[in-house]
């Protein structure tokens, strides 16, 4: 029987606000205990988790003192020590606070605007002392429910230039984080701006240093709007901006859910995991996750080992997609090269255009039957473990 224990190197992360989470909902309130940094790190120690991340406010409350700041800071440093945990990424929480109940960055107020700074700031300073190397954007307030509200063009420009002021902010300091931005389609605005993965790929060439800049693409945000994550991930990959990836699970156009990691769409969790593995991503897996709101406090231990563990299994079975002789049979078979038109089409040319027009390609005879029913129950038997 193959290990599927969380091993380091996977870099398995979860959030404060994850396993800590209470269990409410917008139609009830709390049903488990509230637990503290310190006590979610021993429980994150406990299951065999790599790391942790947080919010500002989910480590230090938005109205500590800095007395209270400070005992909170070395309590948690003690309780990493204590774990063997990191803190890979840190992020700050401009959505809870009623200030921003119209937007942070892209607020209306130039007042709201500064203090959204001030606190990413003050919250990027936190994250730099557990020696946090990323730092995720989720504008949860920046959005409209009337377009009669804010002007979307401003709105992008003002978010343009807080992510400028806060990537100069990192380089005056030193802190050398990698910016990733988290999208959202929909939840708690009505209408959200920068709505999926694509949007904040297409934005940030427009930035100062785009070099500093990519995504964290979740997969029930991508969920919600009923798109393709593992292709949303793809073109992260494929340009070089998959910085951070938030892991967890989605029916497909219902409210944000947050499901342990593969435990509503597995088929779509086995192509990410190999999409990942086969790229050789090497960054944190986070769990953006909560455990069922009926769950007490042994069964959110089941969870975040279920997450953990679900990837693990996932990862061995697209090893094994990966080695199986039918399966790759067939896929040698879909795959038809022809190095000489490849060799044209590659590169453009006044010559290679010529040649192009002049090929004698038959559609006719391009429509071939293609395997893909029998490719996808190979699929379907590897993931069931039929194969």
């Amino acid at each position: 029987m193959p290990n599927y224990d969380p091993e380091p190197k996977m870099k398995f992360t979860f959030g404060l606000w994850t396993v800590g989470n209470p269990g409410a909902d917008p139609f009830g309130g709390v049903v488990r205990e509230r637990i503290s940094p310190v006590q979610i790190a021993n429980l994150l120690g406990e299951v065999g988790a790599y790391g942790v991340n947080f919010h500002d406010n989910d480590l230090v409350p938005i109205d500590a003192t800095p007395a209270q700041r400070d005992q909170i800071v070395k309590d948690f440093k003690k309780a990493l020590k204590d774990n063997h945990l990191v803190v890979p990424m840190a992020t700050t929480n401009l959505f809870s606070d009623a200030a921003f109940k119209d937007g942070a960055f892209t607020s209306n107020n130039a007042k709201v605007r500064a203090y959204a700074l001030q606190k990413t700031m003050r919250a990027m300073d936190l994250g730099a002392e557990f020696g946090a190397k990323i730092y995720v954007f989720w504008g949860g307030r920046e959005g409209v429910e009337s377009d009669a509200t804010k002007n979307p063009v401003e709105a992008i420009k003002r978010f343009r230039a807080a992510i400028n002021f806060l990537c100069e902010y990192n380089i005056n300091k030193g802190y050398n984080y990698k910016f990733a931005f988290e999208a959202k389609p929909n939840e708690p605005r009505g209408h959200m701006y920068f709505a999926v993965t694509g949007s904040y790929l297409a934005f940030i060439p427009s930035l100062d240093h785009p070099e500093m800049c990519g995504v964290n693409p979740e997969v029930a945000h991508e969920h919600m709007a009923g798109l393709n994550f593992v292709h949303q991930v793809a073109a992260a990959l494929e340009a070089k901006k998959l910085f951070h990836i938030d892991l967890n699970d989605q029916e497909f156009g219902r409210f944000d859910q947050d499901y342990r990691f593969g435990s509503a769409n597995l088929k779509h969790a086995f192509f990410l995991v190999k999409l990942l593995e086969d790229y050789g991503y090497n960054g944190s897996r986070h769990f953006d996750a909560h455990a069922y709101r009926q769950s007490g406090s042994e069964d959110v231990k089941s969870f975040a080992r279920g997450c953990m563990r679900t990837y693990m299994i996932l990862k061995e079975k697209a090893a094994r997609w990966n080695t199986d002789k039918e399966i790759q049979a067939l896929i040698k078979e879909i795959n038809v090269d022809d190095s000489e038109l490849s060799k044209l089409s590659k590169k453009f040319s006044a010559s290679n255009a010529k040649k192009l027009l002049d090929a004698p390609l038959d559609r006719v005879a391009l429509n071939i039957g293609l395997p893909y029913e029998k490719l996808d129950q190979l699929t379907m038997e590897v993931i069931m473990g039929v194969r």
